[in-house]
């Protein structure tokens, strides 16, 4: 049995912003990361195109 596989932008630095709304790892906010799970393919991938624009994501961390 194959599972599937959900494309994330997480790179396993959950540190907060200094708002404690925004992770500085992934750059998702606390809601996105909650629903990442059940969010439709559409609504992931909208994020994921704002996380890879460097105008419009924050700042990241690099995992060590």
């Amino acid at each position: 049995m194959s599972g599937i596989v959900i494309e994330s932008p997480c790179i396993k630095v959950c540190l907060l912003d200094e708002t404690g709304r925004t992770c500085t790892g992934c750059g998702r906010t606390l809601e996105e990361i909650a629903r990442w799970s059940r969010m439709t393919d559409r609504e992931r991938s909208v994020i994921m195109a704002r996380l890879k624009s460097p105008s419009l994501s924050p700042p990241r961390r690099t995992a060590p």
